[in-house]
């Protein structure tokens, strides 16, 4: 393996960690959003992502700087082409992060309605722009160079609607499941969450199923890879997801939060192994868009000695944020 493939690895590596981590706390904003008159959920679900949900963008801004630094014309093809979607990212998690402190600190009800209901829609709207974004690459609708691409097409698209859809899906399931477990150590009545996630995993599934029609009509390559190479991560995919569902029959929220975990990364890695060596479909392979060899090598020393000081710090918050006691009021 080259130092290119290994920084393609690492890349990918912290797109699934924010996917894992920052994708839970979307689907939470998700949750709080149709929790109504549930304020035990709601404030279920901000005891559950307080602690961490500043953290968890760490791997957005990793993923930016590795792509930004080893492969720099993808970097410069997807910002110039999509800078659209990317932006609506950018304000929603702007106005999702302020939003959930000024709600915390509002003292009026008005107040408290207006910056929760920023929280929540900000929560659904992200994952949506960034599955877009996703999904506009993966159809080959971000070609080489600086702004090439349509602005609008490149997003606004059968592939990129699918990809934002089961984005919000995925986050939300995640963060239902999740949210089994805190609430039983928070001694709380988790059926609730049971409930939401069971029916959203039943709903991503049929989303995922869907999706099969619209990637073989609008992006052949994608499916094709999806459909050969990439089939056993696919099946790996579906059987964690089923596994999942029956967990959750039988409420085992421990043990479900591992096999949804493993479901999630292996949609994660479907497609890049689908499509390897290309970056940006249908051609360009991630060979002809590294940075010199030099650059990969130092990039890679830096990002072990940081691995070596971020990777402990977050572990150990993690496991505060488990250890806290729960505060209903």
């Amino acid at each position: 393996m080259d130092t290119a493939q290994i920084v393609l690895v690492v890349l990918w590596v912290g797109l699934t960690l924010y996917a894992l981590l920052g994708g839970a706390d979307f689907g939470g904003g998700v949750w709080d959003l149709l929790a109504g008159r549930e304020h035990a959920n709601r404030r279920l679900i901000e005891h559950a992502i307080g602690p961490v949900w500043e953290a968890n963008h760490v791997w957005l801004i990793f993923v930016l700087v590795v792509l930004w630094t080893g492969f720099p014309p993808v970097f410069a093809s997807v910002m110039s082409t999509l800078y659209i979607p990317l932006t609506g990212a950018a304000l929603g998690i702007i106005c999702r992060g302020s939003a959930f402190v000024f709600r915390k600190v509002s003292t009026q009800w008005w107040q408290r309605r207006l910056f929760g209901a920023a929280f929540a829609i900000s929560s659904v709207v992200t994952p949506f722009f960034l599955g877009t974004v996703a999904g506009g690459i993966a159809s080959g609708r971000v070609p080489r160079g600086l702004a090439t691409g349509p602005l609008l097409g490149s997003w606004l698209n059968p592939t990129s609607v699918f990809g934002g859809v089961l984005a919000v899906g995925v986050c939300a399931y995640l963060a239902a499941v999740y949210l089994c477990d805190d609430a039983v150590r928070a001694g709380l009545d988790p059926e609730g969450f049971r409930r939401r996630a069971i029916g959203t995993g039943i709903v991503v599934g049929l989303i995922a199923l869907a999706g099969i029609g619209v990637l073989r009509l609008d992006a052949p390559g994608l499916f094709d890879g999806l459909t050969h190479r990439a089939l056993p991560v696919v099946v790996v995919s579906a059987v964690m997801g089923l596994a999942s569902l029956g967990l959750l029959l039988v409420r085992r929220y421990l043990l479900v939060r591992l096999t949804a975990v493993l479901a999630v990364t292996a949609v994660m890695w479907g497609w890049p192994v689908a499509q390897y060596p290309v970056m940006l479909p249908p051609s360009f392979t991630y060979r002809q868009a590294a940075a010199g060899p030099e650059v990969l090598l130092v990039m890679l020393i830096v990002l072990g000695v940081g691995a070596l000081l971020i990777l402990p710090s977050i572990g150990w918050l993690l496991l505060i944020q488990r250890r806290l006691p729960y505060d209903s009021e």
